[in-house]
């Protein structure tokens, strides 16, 4: 096992009946010389449990199969799911599961949960993401894999547009900076490692690809007491980000301890949501919500 060729990658898929899924993202990476550069950013190592979203076909699977990863597969398309399960079904560390990683916007699918768990009881080790992720669900997933608690993510590796992966780094002030970068750097150190071009995959995407590294804080490293209700906190007051911080929380929960902290805080109420850096934004979640 040692990845797929373009021409492989067609000949299973003809072989199965089966066609790349515009509904379902289905681009595959065919330079195997940038999937080889997944698991080692990922830094698989023997017995680790890695989770690929999106195996389409199995090449990036095979790879981690052969650096001596425990994978577990989540495969969205039926079709696709039938043709891993036949090639690689009788693999002792491959497990799939047929179906969406999120259940809902904001939540992990349960099945992928328990079949991770179920790795984790066998032998407990490292669980990471290794994946190229179908762009429509990148973003919803990779902030709930953040704030996932159990089981704990050690460190998220993947392909994803290269918008998604420079808005998860942008700055403050910067069009793209938002809930996703606030909530993205308040809970992993993250880095867009390298812009992938179109022609790395089949079909050819109308966008650039980046990998994109995941390093999540420890709870200890965290200075926000809950994690989740700090990611709702900062998307209510991204919610309206050309009012002001005042304007913003007029109706909401935060309209009476908000003016408050923010003067505490020596944070102007007239600042608009995008003017506020992640410590800002996780400082005022402190002092509104403590």
């Amino acid at each position: 096992m040692a990845g797929q060729t373009l021409s492989q990658v067609r000949a299973l898929l003809d072989e199965a009946g089966l066609a790349p899924r515009h509904r379902y993202g289905q681009n595959f990476l065919i330079d195997l010389n940038l999937m080889r550069k997944l698991p080692a950013l990922a830094g698989v190592q023997p017995g680790d449990v890695v989770l690929e979203v999106g195996p389409g076909t199995g090449s990036l699977t095979e790879l981690l199969l052969d650096a001596g990863a425990r994978v577990v597969a989540v495969e969205i398309d039926f079709g696709l799911a039938g043709l891993l399960q036949q090639r690689l079904g009788g693999h002792p560390d491959f497990t799939l599961v047929v179906g969406d990683a999120l259940d809902g916007k904001h939540a992990l699918n349960p099945t992928m949960l328990e079949a991770l768990a179920a790795r984790q009881r066998q032998s407990p080790a490292a669980l990471r993401l290794a994946a190229n992720l179908p762009y429509q669900i990148a973003t919803p997933l990779l902030i709930e894999l953040l704030l996932c608690a159990d089981p704990r993510f050690d460190r998220l590796v993947c392909t994803i547009q290269r918008e998604v992966g420079e808005r998860f780094c942008a700055e403050p002030r910067r069009a793209d900076y938002g809930p996703v970068s606030v909530v993205g750097q308040s809970l992993a150190r993250v880095h867009v490692e390298a812009t992938l071009p179109a022609a790395a995959f089949w079909p050819r995407p109308k966008v650039e690809s980046a990998f994109v590294t995941f390093a999540p804080l420890s709870p200890d490293e965290r200075d926000v007491r809950n994690p989740r209700d700090f990611a709702s906190f900062v998307r209510l007051h991204f919610q309206q980000r050309r009012k002001t911080l005042r304007g913003a929380a007029r109706s909401g929960p935060d309209a009476d301890a908000l003016p408050i902290a923010c003067d505490r805080l020596g944070i102007s109420t007239t600042a608009r949501p995008e003017e506020l850096s992640p410590a800002q934004w996780r400082a005022l979640y402190r002092a509104c919500r403590p």
